[in-house]
């Protein structure tokens, strides 16, 4: 329960910062639209990208799993903005309540363990990530599409331990990227030949525990100079 709040806490955090108050109502402060769902398919289709699953080349590539996670971490990003926004607009309850309903969820205990479970085919994998997005097309229902979520995350073995370790690198991440000029376009993304993704990674794989602010100053220490 504390981790889904707190993550639902930051995530309303940056939505804030980044689109301005009320986002929830579809326009960021500059007058850009904003549409949640479509950063959903589009990071679903990132996530299918991660996999080799074209027949025509690289047959013997095995799937990117650390992008894959990271991948996953992005759509939790959006399906997390998706419901503020539906709680809020549609008056259904506190960012605690959402909290409150995700950890009564049927996929929840599942996606609770630490215990990782049976590893499927990449095939198998990529279905997965299909029966979230079908359900993102053909419901508007925010329940349905954070139950598919948490059902795709614990069978592609991203729970909710790993998933709140790599949520919280990644909105520190994007955090450090709003500050260095991400929205002007002068970010840059590749640091010493490795995407800042991966960088952030390896911070986190490399010191345990690391807080929030000691990863900001991590990433300030790693950023390109000039």
């Amino acid at each position: 329960m504390n981790r889904i709040l707190q993550m639902l806490e930051l995530q309303q955090e940056l939505n804030d910062a980044t689109n301005g108050e009320n986002w929830e109502q579809g326009i960021t402060k500059n007058g850009k639209k904003i549409d949640w769902r479509r950063c959903i398919y589009l990071e679903g289709a990132e996530l299918i990208e991660s996999y080799p699953w074209k027949h025509w080349k690289n047959i013997e590539a095995t799937p990117d799993y650390d992008n894959i996670k990271i991948e996953i971490v992005d759509i939790w990003h959006f399906i997390m903005s998706e419901a503020l926004r539906i709680y809020k607009i549609d008056n259904l309850g506190s960012i605690t309540d959402i909290a409150n309903t995700v950890t009564k969820m049927q996929s929840f205990d599942a996606f609770l363990q630490v215990e990782k479970g049976e590893v499927l085919d990449p095939y198998e994998e990529i279905e997965l990530v299909e029966e979230m997005m079908k359900v993102l097309f053909c419901s508007d229902d925010i329940n349905k599409l954070l139950i598919a979520f948490l059902t795709m995350s614990s069978k592609l073995n991203l729970k909710l331990p790993e998933l709140y370790e790599l949520y919280i690198g990644k909105n520190i991440l994007n955090k450090f990227r709003q500050n260095h000029g991400y929205k002007e376009g002068t970010y840059i993304k590749v640091w010493d030949n490795k995407e800042d993704n991966v960088v952030m990674q390896n911070i986190l794989a490399s010191q345990n525990d690391i807080s929030p602010q000691a990863l900001y100053e991590a990433l300030e220490k790693a950023y390109p100079k000039g």
